[in-house]
């Protein structure tokens, strides 16, 4: 295994692993697409891990986009949601290496963001417990 393939390599299995789930998750959900899916399955595996890496891809780039925009500032938001970025714009960022994955403190990384997600959480929650107070 070539080190400096790993970064990519790891970025690769992260959105075969996203369009998996996607796949998983519309197979279960829609009884047209079980059918279709199922018969993907059948088929030539390698296409459908191409397929899988594809879907990954852009459900990534939606997740970033919509997380940009949630966490945008009010004024900035505004201008997030006029401007459209195209898939040209978006991919310069998927084809890049994250930073967490190059740098070597990622698990300190990786704990600082979940406590971060959780203490998010929590004043989600209590903003929800006081609207519906109101």
């Amino acid at each position: 295994m070539n080190p400096d393939n790993l970064p990519q390599m790891l970025q690769t299995g992260f959105h075969l692993t996203l369009g998996a789930t996607s796949f998983l998750i519309e197979t279960l959900q829609d009884p047209l697409k079980r059918e279709e899916n199922l018969d993907k399955l059948k088929s030539d595996l390698g296409q459908l891990a191409d397929e899988l890496v594809e879907k990954g891809e852009m459900t990534d780039r939606e997740a970033r986009n919509f997380v940009d925009t949630i966490f945008s500032q009010p004024g900035d938001r505004e201008n997030a949601e006029s401007e459209s970025v195209s898939p040209k714009q978006s991919d310069a960022t998927t084809d890049s290496p994250p930073e967490s994955v190059v740098q070597p403190n990622v698990k300190l990384e990786i704990q600082e963001l979940t406590a971060d997600m959780a203490a998010l959480r929590t004043e989600l929650e209590n903003l929800r417990v006081k609207n519906s107070q109101h």
